[in-house]
């Protein structure tokens, strides 16, 4: 009998996954039959050179793109055939994400951005959701900002309204990706400590992939990929430790 992905204390997991592009000679394999989970109540940082894989991966466990080869869990159900109806429903519903860009609909206020998630599903935030976005709104600091387009934000703001979003639906797993790509390193600083915040006072599960040390340093695993392959899944490493880390894969696959 199978173990379950909830049962091993993961919030996602893929085994035995790979993708690849192309016939033959010609194959590339963006992925090499990785498996890996994500840890309930963590958070892990995704890193690796430019083509290592890593966004790869992390669309695969979100169900934003489906693999060549191996299966793909989020929670205890096995999401690798689901069609794109089904898969759009269960992203919405136990996913949240974060990017860089921060993806928030110009024509919406911060209010109508943050009760997006339930709208696309068809319904209003319920009383206790509400109270949710409400506590949100008030602790990222965004009380006098509610009634804003995006434009009338700052990139740091505009990252807030997005991570509350997020944490809106009170999602299984988060997944952001380089959700410090564009903002200022003081601003960088203070959207990492939102997350980490999230993961240790909330119990919040995270995978973020990022190319940065320092946002990686505010995890608790960091996993390290090369050549579609993870070459090393470690704790907690200083900003030091991790560039140390980049500087020996970059240089292996030159």
């Amino acid at each position: 009998m199978e173990t379950k992905t909830s049962e091993l204390g993961l919030v996602a997991r893929v085994a035995n996954v790979g993708k690849y592009y192309g016939e033959g000679t010609q194959r590339v394999a963006a992925l090499d039959d990785v498996s890996i989970g994500i840890r309930r109540g963590k958070f892990t940082a995704i890193m690796g050179p430019s083509g290592s894989g890593k966004s790869t991966l992390m669309h695969l466990m979100a169900g934003l793109d489906s693999p060549t080869s191996g299966r793909v869990w989020l929670g205890d159900a096995d999401i690798t055939g689901l069609g794109d109806a089904e898969l759009t429903k269960l992203r919405r519903r136990r996913i949240g994400f974060v990017f860089q860009s921060f993806n928030l609909v110009p024509t919406l206020d911060v209010m109508g951005n943050l009760q997006l998630p339930f709208a696309l599903d068809g319904r209003k935030p319920n009383r206790e959701e509400q109270q949710r976005i409400d506590a949100l709104v008030k602790y990222l600091g965004l009380t006098q900002r509610v009634d804003h387009r995006p434009h009338e934000l700052s990139g740091g703001q505009q990252q807030r309204v997005a991570i509350a979003r997020a944490l809106a639906t009170s999602p299984e797993v988060i997944f952001a990706d380089e959700p410090t790509g564009a903002l200022d390193s003081r601003t960088s600083r203070e959207v990492l400590l939102l997350l980490r915040s999230a993961v240790t006072e909330s119990g919040q599960s995270i995978a973020m992939v990022t190319h940065d040390p320092v946002a990686a340093s505010y995890a608790d695993r960091i996993l390290f990929l090369a050549d579609g392959k993870i070459v090393k899944d470690t704790g907690a490493m200083t900003a030091e430790q991790i560039s140390a880390t980049m500087l020996n894969l970059e240089a292996a696959a030159a």
